[in-house]
């Protein structure tokens, strides 16, 4: 019973961890505009993501661009790209791959060797998923830290951490935890034993004495 709780318990932070991976995706926070050491006030916070780019002006208004051509975007950025799409497909079939092997499903029952090791790849799935996510975010990441900290680079043109990568970073653990909740959870196996053969009985005796 514990080592289903925790095989649940790993596939909800898992599941979870792919829902903020997605989420994480699709926000165009990625990096916002830094102001530090400016003294000037500006009416409009700017954003940028792996889609599109963002304004927000000080009225509550947004607009948005989508970037017009795939192959003028910088090789990181279509990486990362790539990196978070491929950390969501690894999502979907590990969250399939996990449900098949549940003790609460009831597939796959006749064999419960089978379904334990459905369980457990499902987790190495989720692993692999949060890994990739975690390496895409952790690089866009390095790049806007060292654009900021570059005396190179104007004031007026820095960037910062945005919200989406602290969604992808919390993102990417939880799906990795999961995953390693899910691979942990199976009963490991127990050692079997042949089984004692009983001494032969003392044959009856005849009834003859014996000098």
């Amino acid at each position: 019973m514990a080592s289903g709780g925790l095989q649940l318990l790993g596939f909800v932070m898992a599941f979870l961890g792919w829902i903020g991976i997605i989420i994480s995706t699709a926000m165009p926070q990625w990096k916002m505009a830094s102001y530090a050491g400016d003294n000037i006030v500006t009416a409009q916070a700017l954003y940028e993501g792996l889609w599109m780019s963002c304004a927000m002006q000080s009225t509550g208004q947004i607009q948005c661009k989508v970037y017009d051509s795939l192959l003028k975007l910088e090789s990181s950025l279509q990486a990362t790209r790539a990196l978070m799409v491929a950390s969501i497909l690894l999502g979907l079939v590990g969250m399939f791959v996990a449900v098949t092997g549940m003790k609460c499903m009831k597939c796959m029952e006749d064999d419960q060797v089978k379904k334990m090791r459905m369980a457990v790849f499902g987790g190495v799935i989720f692993i692999i998923s949060g890994m990739a996510a975690l390496v895409a975010t952790s690089w866009y990441g390095n790049r806007v830290a060292r654009a900021f900290y570059d005396p190179l680079t104007p004031v007026n043109t820095r960037f910062e951490f945005g919200s989406a990568l602290f969604i992808g970073w919390a993102a990417a653990s939880l799906a990795i935890l999961g995953g390693s909740f899910l691979c942990c959870s199976c009963p490991r196996r127990e050692t079997s034993y042949p089984p004692t053969r009983g001494y032969p009985k003392n044959a009856s005796s005849t009834g003859k004495d014996y000098v």
